[in-house]
């Protein structure tokens, strides 16, 4: 039986990046905020809920009070979050978590996206892009002849420190437990321009096989960077290869940090900046607690010129390739593997 939740359904049942585009542009009409911009954001979440309910999904909110959080801030600029740290004394916000009817019960596997975006920025990319393949897988999956096993989250105060991400990892562990999770961060910005991808300091002493494999495509950002580790690597390669298989077909780049799942893996991040790049976003809370995890990027900051910035709009996004990361993740979500030797690091 093939795992592709398209496979059963009828036309207009691929991703649509028409609708994509619809879900970027009624987010990203300007700075979505719990603190910041409190209409932007509980109108954001108007839409989100109503759409996944829309689509036959069960959405439930689910709000926080957190007291002395260690995060970042989240003004606007062209800074990494590692690079903007700060002590909360006491946030409020609410994550949205959607399940389908009738998935039985047991471990799912969690598909998230943060809904907020920095102060002065509109977030197209970072991170409406995120939320429009959450909502357009939503739409795939409830198609299924049988209701998989998934969660959608769509997260709060991520650009606080991954503050509804905590959250949401600790309660869905403890609900139901958690197989997988599959984290979208700024996945909707391409180009194929030659010296268009960046890559952080120490990357390429870290990361070589990857650096190389950059540098042999002319640094052009015409890929999705699939960040896992080794209990998510043959989560990795079932991503990559039906990015690959997709209407537009996608490239995704493996890379796999070294670091193993738990608390060591954080703490060993610490003593390695180079690694902290590739825990910036809401999969490494899950993580932190054990839970193999993807994070897909198109690499934020080392790659959009708009990130974080007045500039990160609508029409920056490449929607065709948008599509091709929605139908990958809807693939992965619903034939998550077991834990195995998987790629090699790439």
């Amino acid at each position: 039986m093939t795992n592709d939740p398209t496979a059963h359904a009828g036309p207009g049942t691929l991703p649509d990046p028409a609708r994509l585009r619809r879900h970027v542009e009624f987010l990203a009409t300007g700075p979505r905020s719990r603190l910041r911009a409190p209409a932007a954001m509980e109108r954001a979440e108007t839409y989100v809920r109503d759409e996944l309910s829309g689509a036959g999904w069960l959405v439930r909110r689910r709000p926080f009070d957190a007291r002395w959080q260690l995060g970042s801030t989240d003004r606007h600029g062209h800074r990494a979050l590692a690079l903007k740290p700060r002590l909360h004394r006491r946030l409020r916000g609410a994550n949205l978590i959607a399940s389908l009817p009738g998935s039985g019960a047991g471990p799912v596997v969690v598909v998230g996206a943060h809904l907020d975006s920095v102060s002065g920025s509109p977030g197209a990319d970072d991170n409406a892009s995120g939320v429009a393949v959450v909502l357009e897988t939503a739409r795939l999956l409830a198609m299924a002849p049988v209701p998989p096993r998934v969660v959608l989250a769509v997260l709060d105060m991520e650009e606080l420190g991954l503050i509804g991400a905590r959250q949401a990892a600790r309660e869905l562990d403890r609900d139901a437990g958690v197989r997988g999770m599959i984290c979208l961060e700024s996945v909707g910005y391409f180009s194929d321009a030659p010296g268009t991808q960046r890559l952080p300091v120490g990357f390429e002493k870290l990361f070589p096989e990857a650096s190389a494999a950059t540098r042999a495509d002319g640094h052009r950002g015409d890929f999705t960077l699939v960040v896992h580790r080794r209990s998510s690597s043959a989560a990795a390669e079932t991503w990559r290869r039906a990015a690959a298989a997709a209407p537009t077909a996608l490239p995704g780049l493996l890379l796999r940090d070294p670091r193993p799942d738990g608390p060591l893996g954080l703490l060993i991040g610490l003593a390695v900046p180079p690694a902290n790049h590739l825990g910036r976003s809401d999969h490494a809370p899950f993580w932190n607690r054990g839970i193999p995890a993807l994070m897909l990027t198109d690499t934020a900051n080392f790659r959009n010129p708009h990130y974080h910035r007045s500039t990160d709009v609508p029409e920056t996004l490449d929607y065709d390739r948008l599509a091709s990361v929605a139908a990958a993740t809807a693939v992965t979500a619903v034939s998550w593997p077991d834990a195995g030797p998987g790629p090699p690091v790439r």
